[in-house]
């Protein structure tokens, strides 16, 4: 009973802030199976390639890939099946409206196990970066980074 839940567990997708600039994030719930959350829960989860879409008034994420779980039997799950997000109404209907602008998508940012146990995944509305702005982002990690340097010596 004294087992403790681990809540280390922070998958990022590091691509998705250099490729896009985030409008509007969210939180949400996603519908697991016993031996995907066991999978998230030993870090075997990636979620670089994945994206979010409607599907019949849904909100579902494609394409992240959740190893399957090395201790189960033949009742393993499916590694890149669509999963389906928990988002409140309110929140479903707001980026249903928004998604219609051209150019905008829906990325998983980071995957993580949040204090009640339960695997969240935060989302966001996003716009796609051009070189340029892709180039400044790069530009301002390096000086950041110079910064650091300095202040440690």
């Amino acid at each position: 009973m004294g087992e403790k839940i681990s809540k280390e567990i922070h998958i990022r997708n590091k691509k998705a802030s250099y490729e896009y600039e985030f409008i509007d994030k969210y939180e949400a719930g996603m519908q697991l199976k016993g031996t995907e959350i066991k999978s998230i829960r030993e870090g075997r989860a990636s979620i670089k390639e994945g994206y979010c879409a409607f599907k019949g008034g849904e909100l579902f994420v494609f394409n992240i890939n959740i190893t399957p779980y090395a201790d189960a039997s033949f009742a393993n799950h499916e590694p890149k099946r669509p999963r389906k997000l928990l988002l409140h109404r309110q929140e479903i209907d707001k980026l249903q409206k928004k998604k219609k602008d051209v150019g905008l998508t829906i990325v998983p940012t980071l995957l993580f196990i949040n204090d009640k146990g339960y695997a969240k995944l935060n989302i966001a509305l996003a716009k796609g970066k051009k070189i340029a702005d892709k180039r400044e982002s790069l530009k301002e990690k390096d000086a950041k980074r110079q910064m650091d340097r300095v202040k440690k010596l």
